[in-house]
Order: C-alpha cells, then structure tokens, then sequence
C-alpha cells in the first residue's frame, strides 16, 4: 500500500546562508505586468507585529520612521481585535475599549498562540478572556466567537490589514511588500504562520527576520560588514520578555542563545501596584471581579504611576474618590523580583550561548518597558556596561525593519544582498494542501527538515510529490517531481516518524530526503528547483498568490478541518470497537451519532460546522478516557497485591 498522504508532526529548523546577490522584479499587482528594468525607489515596509502592541515603518530620506495611525496621533496600534454583535472588525485602539465589556468576543496575545498546537495551549486558559478551542490534539489552536472558528493566522492578518491601510494613507501609494519581524524563539511553524497572515493581509512578505536583528539594524549594528559585533537583546514589552545573545560577522546574524518568560512584562508591573493599592483601600479580588469599573480605573491608573515615576519620584491619585499614592522607591522594590526574573533569563541565554559577560559588546533595549529607570540601571549592571535606549524602545523593532526592508529594495547601494528562493518550496500533504518547507525569499544555501506521519493503516510505502509556488494547494502550483519511499514496516497510521529534508545549494539545485526514522529506511532525489520557468513565471505565480490568497485560505482551513475530523473519526471508531465494554448504551448510541453527524459534516459542512461537531464530540466522549484508562490500570493489576 503507498499514499501520497501525509500528516505533519513536530519540526526542526536548520538555515545557513551565503553571500550574494538577489536580482529585483517590479511587479504591478492590479493590472499583473511585470517590468524587470526597475528605476525607480522601491518603497518596502518593516512591520513588527507584536503582542501587545503593532507598528509600521518606512524609510524616508534614508532615514526610518514609523507610521502614525489614521488620527494622526500614535505610531502604536494596539494588536486587539473586536468582532461586534454585527460582524463588524475593530482593530486597533478602539478595539481595546472592549477588553473589560466584551472580553469573550475581543481578542488580544493572539501571538502566542501562532503555529501553536492545541496541546500548546493548557497555560493560556486562565489568562485570556474568549474561547480557545483545545482538543487535546495537534491540530494548530483555533478561537471561537459566536459560531464561528478563527485561526490565529485569520486574525493576525486583520491587524496586518490596519497597518497596511494606515501606511496607504500616510504615504498615498498602495503597499504591496513588507519584511516582518518576529521573535528569535519562533520555530518554523510560527514563522510560515506569520507569512501566511502577511499574505492573506495583502502582503507579499519579502522576509520573516528576527527582533533582535531588526533591533541591532536600526543602531546600525551588522550594517558595516567589515564588523563583527556580539550583542544582547533585551526586549521586555507589555506582557512578555525575552533576551537573545547575537553573534554579527559580515552582515550575518546568528542567534546564539534565546530566553524569556511569556508572561512577564510591563502589564506586571502594573499588576503590583494595583496589588499595593488594594492593600491600602482594604479592597479584595472579589470586588475587583464584581466592580469592572472599579477595576480598570486601578490598572489604568496604575499604568500612569509606573509611566510617571520614571521621571517623578511620587505619584499621587484618586481611586473612587480615595486618595492613594506611590513612591518611587516604593515601586522599585515591588518591581524588584520581576526584573530579577529578567536577569535570571539573561543569566541562562549567556550561559547557553558559552559566553562570558565580558564577550558581550552591546546592549540594546527593546519594548516599552525598559523605560523604566530601574530596568536600565539593572540591566547595566549585569551586562557591566550602558544599555542602549537611546531609540524609542517601542519603535525600535519596526524601524530596523524598514531599514531591512530598504536593504531588499536595492536602495541602498553599499549592501551586499544575499542570494534568495525565488519561489516556496514543499510538498504535498493530505487533502492537496502545500505544505511549505523553505518559504521564498529565504536565503541559500539553506536546509529545512520536518516529521511527518502517516494517514493509513499498515502503510509500507510513501508517495513525496515535490512542488514550487505560492498557492495553498498543490494543483495550483507547479510540480517539481516525485518519489517514493519504500520499506516502511507497517503500522498503524500516525505511528511512523518519516524526516522529509530539503537542502538548497548555492547553484539552486535541491536534494530531497526521506527517512523512516525508526526503521532508517531513507531515500533521497536531487531536483533543480527553477528549470524551465522564467522571471515573468514567477512573478505571475505571486501575484496569482496575493490574489487569490483570501479564496486559498477558506480552502486550506476547510481541508485542514476535513483532515483533523477523519483522525478524531478514525480514532472514536477505534475506541468504540476496543472499549464497548465499558460503554452504557445510551453512551454508545449517543457516541454513535455523534460520530455520524461528523461524518456528515465532513462531506458537505462548512468549516465552522465541522469544527463545531468536532467539539461536540470531544467535549461528550472526554470523560470516557477516564473509563478507559480505569480498565486498562484494572487489567493490569489483575491478580496481583500491593
């Protein structure tokens, strides 16, 4: 038996890159004509899509700034959005005013739950407000409001479509490219999730680069490349921290170490003082929960306090007609353990990295956070030298991806570009969908490798149909080839590991291998991933991909919901023939039913309707685990005495 179906599993990432020399396309996405000659200033953007916060930057006489929004009054775009009882979306700062009154139906953090699995997710119940729809599977995480199902890639691309129309009315010309930035941590599943919103956003995203490398740009570490420099990243920002150990040599930049706490930021500074202010007032969690208002005047006033005592050294307020106040040091020692988590994070990265303090050359500063006086002074004081913040430590992220961004645009001429995939490379998966393992535009010589698992019983052998190009699914792409692999001992589906490799070499040419690995059955093919197909092929190829990129995504979560339902159907079924025993019969008829309505679904619901059913599955059948797992200790003891 051989399949071209297959499932993906977890995934490892290896890149390593060259230098070289990328040629430039201009292409006209309205009207689809291609001009290779391109004369004139190419505008790029850097967008830095955060958790708390986004923002937009472009270069301007050289020089990057970043995009206010439509009020003309901030460069920060609070990354929340609101579905109101219409249908309508709100993004942005007014979206946050819903945080206190609608929280099941604004969603905010939507990073940390990008490329993120439903087994992923248990941390984040007692932390966010609306439904995250966790199966226990390793299906990506989905978010439900009303009767509908978002991906976390659907609802990061809304926020890109803000700052996209925001920098069309800034610059009045329509925005077409962007680099965006993400943190050094994210694997591969998170990076290809945030190209994806970049496109379904309208974007053609030129380059996914890390934060802490758009940071060291915009200090213009790494642009000499006659340079080398080893540089710390410090970034604490509204509700995360991380801290990475960069080493720059000839305009390259390596992560060396990376480390953080997803839930440490400036929202927990606020946090204690709120906690000191209650203290004061005799107020209890209970009253905070029951009196919204009362709630959010504390964090807001708390916010100001930790803003103020940055340049005052008391704050003084009323909180429902009481006064209260705090002092500077005060503050500092409440913020004391907080920061210390920090340091302690800074301590691992170094230690991971196998450096010692005095190797370290520079010290950036990112996110809002770091304003505070005593974050700086700590900050120093561990690193042994001056952090840098003389840049506007929110901004700071975004402008060096601008900077980025004017790199790739070829306008400044003293950069040595790197050479890139013109195209995606990947292969093809249950469903026709394309999996994607080397994105375009990555550099090269570049090698990717990623599990995979079967989708039949007693599979021994495997169909890998290699493809090119940007679509969702396979039949709109261009193959490249295909093999087989051979050999696999048959096994229940989703048991093997099989290890699909791609390694790019500087000429272009690509070898793919496929491993079992727990039989080390292996194969490999070399395929020349841009013969026969010119520069007006590929472009056509991308426009082809922004156009049809909202039609590609209904299609690729549809099928995606279709493959995750025929796995909880073969499992329920299997589970019903192993454990009928422990069933009553109203249980089994009830589970029977279920299972029935979800294999209707799968023939002809929607996306919605299935995962729907999905859940109503899973929620009934969940308890029987339970049962199960009572059986099965049960058996296990049988005879014996503890």
């Amino acid at each position: 038996m051989w399949s071209c179906g297959l499932y993906r599993l977890d995934i490892t990432n290896k890149i390593h890159s060259h230098e070289g020399y990328m040629a430039k396309i201009s292409i006209n996405l309205k009207d689809g004509t291609v001009n290779k000659a391109e004369k004139q200033v190419t505008t790029i953007v850097g967008i830095d899509l955060g958790t708390t916060n986004s923002l937009i930057a472009f270069i301007k006489d050289g020089e990057p700034y970043a995009i206010k929004d439509q009020h003309g009054k901030h460069t920060l775009v609070p990354s929340i959005i609101h579905f109101d009882p219409k249908g309508d979306v709100i993004v942005g700062e007014a979206a946050k005013d819903h945080l206190v009154s609608n929280p099941e139906r604004t969603i905010y953090s939507i990073k940390r739950l990008m490329g993120k699995s439903f087994g992923d997710v248990d941390q984040f119940d007692s932390f966010l407000g609306y439904e995250i729809i966790d199966e226990d599977t390793e299906s990506l995480v989905k978010i439900k409001v009303d009767e509908t199902f978002y991906t976390p890639t659907e609802l990061s691309s809304k926020i890109l479509q803000k700052l996209k129309r925001n920098a069309e009315k800034e610059l009045k010309l329509e925005i077409q490219k962007a680099v965006i930035t993400v943190p050094a941590y994210f694997n591969d599943a998170q990076r290809q999730a945030t190209r994806d919103a970049g496109k379904l956003a309208g974007l053609d995203v030129l380059r996914i680069i890390n934060e802490p490398t758009a940071a060291s740009l915009a200090y213009g570490i790494g642009i000499n490349r006659e340079q080398s420099s080893v540089v710390a990243v410090y970034d604490l920002g509204g509700g995360t921290f991380d801290v990475s150990i960069l080493e720059i040599q000839s305009g390259i930049f390596e992560v060396l170490a990376t480390n953080g706490d997803t839930f440490l930021g400036g929202d927990d500074f606020d946090k204690v003082i709120v906690q000191h202010w209650m203290a004061a007032l005799d107020l209890t969690e209970q009253q905070i929960d029951a009196d919204k208002s009362l709630g959010q005047e504390l964090r807001t006033q708390a916010e100001e306090a930790k803003k103020q005592l940055s340049s005052k050294s008391v704050f003084e307020t009323t909180i429902s007609g009481k006064s209260v106040s705090i002092t500077k040091e005060t503050f500092q020692s409440l913020i004391k353990p907080l920061v210390q988590k920090s340091i302690t994070s800074c301590e691992r990265a170094l230690a991971d990295s196998t450096l010692s303090i005095s190797d370290i050359q520079e010290v950036i500063l990112v996110g809002g956070s770091t304003r505070v006086p005593y974050v700086i002074e700590q900050v120093s004081a561990f690193f042994n030298r001056p952090a840098k913040h003389q840049i506007n430590p929110d901004e700071v992220v975004a402008l060096g991806a601008a900077i980025q961004a004017d790199i790739l645009a070829g306008n400044r001429k003293d950069m040595l570009l790197l050479d890139i995939t013109p195209l995606s490379l990947g292969i093809e998966t249950i469903g026709g969908l394309m999996d994607v393992l080397i994105p375009r535009n990555s550099k090269i010589p570049s090698a990717l490798g990623r599990q995979y698992t079967t989708s039949v019983d007693g599979q021994t052998k495997l169909k890998v149909a290699v493809y090119q190009g940007e679509r969702n699914l396979v039949s709109d792409n261009r193959k490249l080839g295909e093999f087989v692999l051979s050999g696999i001992p048959p096994m229940a589906a989703g048991m093997p590991k099989i290890e699909i490799q791609f390694l790019i070499d500087a000429d272009g040419i690509l070898r793919v291998k496929a491993k079992e690995l727990r039989s080390e059955v292996n194969t490999e093919v070399e395929i020349k991933s841009t013969y026969g197909i010119s520069e007006e092929d590929m472009a056509r190829m991308l426009i082809d991909s922004l156009q049809h990129a909202e039609a590609d995504m209904q299609i690729k979560v549809l099928q995606e919901a279709k493959n995750e339902a025929n796995g909880i159907l073969l499992a329920s079924n299997k589970f019903l023939t192993q454990h009928r025993d422990i069933l009553t019969d109203d249980e089994f008829e009830q589970t029977t039913s279920l299972i029935q309505s979800l294999a209707t679904h799968v023939d002809s619901g929607t996306k919605d309707e299935i995962n729907a059913a999905m859940q109503t599955l899973n929620t009934y059948t969940a308890p029987f685990a339970e049962k199960a797992m009572d059986k099965t200790i049960k058996a296990a003891l049988s005879g014996k005495k503890i």
